[in-house]
């Protein structure tokens, strides 16, 4: 599995732990939507800033969403 798939799946599992849907979580982290969806998939080589931001609207950790990298 690629490192961006595999960040992605980590995303959707945090956030399907707090039952958010991806449209609450962007915008709790101030991105769009379909951004969202595309770093979920893998689609998306996400930068630093935006995954400080995805950590924040998770409420967790940046660390725990690079876990089985």
């Amino acid at each position: 599995m690629s490192t961006l798939k595999q960040f992605g799946d980590n995303v959707k599992k945090y956030r399907l732990k707090i039952n958010l849907s991806q449209e609450q979580l962007a915008l709790k982290a101030g991105l769009d939507r379909t951004y969202i969806g595309g770093v979920e998939r893998g689609e998306r080589n996400i930068s630093l800033n935006n995954i400080k931001k995805i950590s924040i609207a998770l409420e967790i950790k940046i660390s725990k969403l690079f876990e089985d990298l």
